[in-house]
């Protein structure tokens, strides 16, 4: 299990929605600022049950994580988006297959969606005086999807910088690891405690399945996020 950091920088808003990359960050952000604050995004997506997981994961994090660590840990935001979401109609906030579409994408794509959040986000740490904001976007193990991408992140770090007229860091821990890496940072910072709490209470699944137990958490096991979540759990048990 890592030590707490001597000495932590500020305060950091974590994009929080209950999944597995978004619980790592969480314990990345806690392990590295002394106030960290989280904020989860309803979109209407069909996989609401993460909504719920969020609160578990937060709750959890207290009794896997030392105190001086855990303790940083700050209020939680909920931010209404489900209009946005009617109109960002994909797989994920529609009753839709689950597919490639005409561009390549799959069907899960949420058109915009980080560029969204990140916006959001950015207003929200602006009101509550928060120095970085943590994401979990990876451009290693991921469906696809082009508001992911280390560039994209890039860019809208300058747009929001302008427009804000002040710095805006944005941090994303996870961009260069695979699924496998982010099980095995998970581990690093809090040991098989952590790990667990990812297994049991965080939700990936995007048919938000919680009916199937498997040895990598919740979930149908057959739909990107949860191919990605087996694989790489595999790929790091066996290391």
């Amino acid at each position: 299990m890592s030590d707490t950091l001597s000495t932590p920088a500020p305060s950091a808003l974590v994009l929080f929605s209950g999944g597995q990359d978004s619980a790592t960050c969480l314990a990345w952000a806690l392990e590295r600022y002394a106030r960290v604050e989280t904020v989860g995004f309803d979109y209407g997506q069909r996989h609401a049950v993460e909504m719920q997981a969020r609160l578990a994961v937060r709750e959890g994090m207290a009794a896997v994580l030392p105190p001086p660590i855990a303790d940083r840990l700050g209020p939680d935001h909920v931010i209404d988006l489900t209009g946005y979401g009617r109109i960002a109609d994909s797989a994920l906030t529609a009753d839709r297959a689950i597919e490639m579409d005409a561009r390549g994408l799959p069907t899960t794509f949420v058109p915009g969606r980080n560029l969204v959040f990140l916006s959001c986000a950015a207003a929200l740490a602006d009101r509550r005086g928060l120095d970085v904001l943590v994401g979990g976007m990876c451009e290693t193990d991921y469906s696809g999807y082009p508001d992911c991408r280390r560039d994209t992140i890039d860019a809208m770090a300058t747009a929001l910088s302008l427009g804000l007229d002040k710095p805006v860091v944005i941090e994303t821990p996870l961009m260069a690891l695979t699924k496998a890496e982010t099980w095995a940072l998970a581990d690093r910072i809090g040991g098989a405690a952590l790990v667990d709490l990812i297994v049991e209470a965080s939700h990936t699944c995007y048919r938000g399945d919680r009916a199937h137990r498997h040895p990598w958490g919740y979930g149908c096991g057959d739909c990107p996020a949860c191919e990605l979540r087996s694989a790489g759990h595999a790929e790091w048990v066996a290391a």
